[in-house]
């Protein structure tokens, strides 16, 4: 049975990105406009489309299932993520979106918010509490994890074979809420010849699938108490994207744990796009949380009409 695709005419849009990783937002307070894959998709489309890595629908929590629950939990996340990956499949987070989409909430007048103050955002990743800065965003991530914890304690625990890359490297699989697979490599060259338009293929391959990274330490490793490493990415319904937000959490946190217990908890991940910070420190839940920063950019705004409505 195919779903009823409903009509955006006369919807408010706005293109934006954060270091590169560019999303189609669009502004649905009431959660009147419910979108399907094939209408995202071709809104992504970057020929017959606006073109993004993705498309986020603000909508207010208490209009969409998923955020009427948080809002028990946490009756101040009155803004929904809803996220959705360029090929239409929904997904749980993107490091990059939320500060695109607190942004798009600024710039359209939805919300209002100052350099310092702080906003609750609910998403399928959970809660997620996004301040502004001077020159930004800063965003609580939440708390990382490991996938598979008994076999991540000898140091990787999946396979990952990647066109251009002549054998399968070793690989830590971490969740940021999202699932990701870290491969670290020796030299920028070797990451430069990884061909990203093929979807690496990693076994054992997560439930619903993976984000790929592949992270080259700098070399030192550590300068001014802060690490420094270069990744690129694939990401799961997009291909190879020029920044990931919660994957530079995830190589951040790999690239830590391989490093030992020695290694800073501050950390900035230069990707195609810019470079975004990536702090760890214990959460008020007790357990160790990630701090993205890193800039947003809305680049255009403007109503949909006819031709890209169905």
């Amino acid at each position: 049975m195919t779903a009823t695709i409903t009509s955006l005419t006369g919807l408010r849009f706005g293109k934006g990105h954060g270091t590169g990783n560019d999303f189609v937002l669009v502004a649905d307070p009431g959660g009147e406009r419910e979108l399907v894959p094939e209408q995202v998709a071709r809104l992504c489309d970057r020929r017959r489309g606006l073109g993004a890595d993705g498309l986020i629908r603000a909508v207010r929590s208490e209009n969409i299932p998923e955020g009427t629950a948080l809002l028990e939990e946490n009756p101040g996340a009155e803004w929904f993520m809803d996220y959705y990956n360029g090929d239409g499949s929904i997904s749980e987070m993107c490091g990059n979106g939320v500060r695109v989409f607190v942004h798009f909430l600024v710039t359209q007048g939805l919300v209002e918010l100052g350099a310092g103050e702080e906003l609750v955002i609910g998403t399928r990743a959970g809660v997620k509490v996004v301040a502004r800065t001077a020159d930004g965003y800063r965003a609580d991530m939440g708390p990382w994890g490991f996938i598979h914890p008994e076999q991540a304690l000898s140091g990787s625990d999946s396979l990952v074979e990647t066109a251009g890359l002549a054998v399968a490297r070793p690989a830590l699989s971490v969740t940021m809420g999202n699932p990701h697979t870290v491969v670290a490599l020796a030299d920028l060259s070797e990451m430069a010849a990884a061909n990203l338009t093929v979807a690496p293929a990693v076994t054992p391959e997560p439930p619903h699938g993976t984000n790929v990274e592949f992270a080259v330490p700098a070399e030192p490793l550590v300068t001014d108490d802060v690490g420094r490493i270069s990744m690129r990415v694939h990401e799961r319904g997009v291909g190879e994207t020029l920044s990931c937000g919660t994957g530079a959490c995830a190589a951040a946190a790999a690239t830590r744990f391989w490093a030992g217990d020695q290694a800073p908890d501050n950390w900035a991940v230069a990707v195609p796009g810019g470079i975004v910070g990536v702090r760890f420190f214990p959460g008020p839940d007790g357990r160790e949380h990630v701090e993205l920063s890193g800039p947003a950019v809305i680049v255009a705004e403007g109503v949909f009409a006819d031709g890209l409505s169905a």
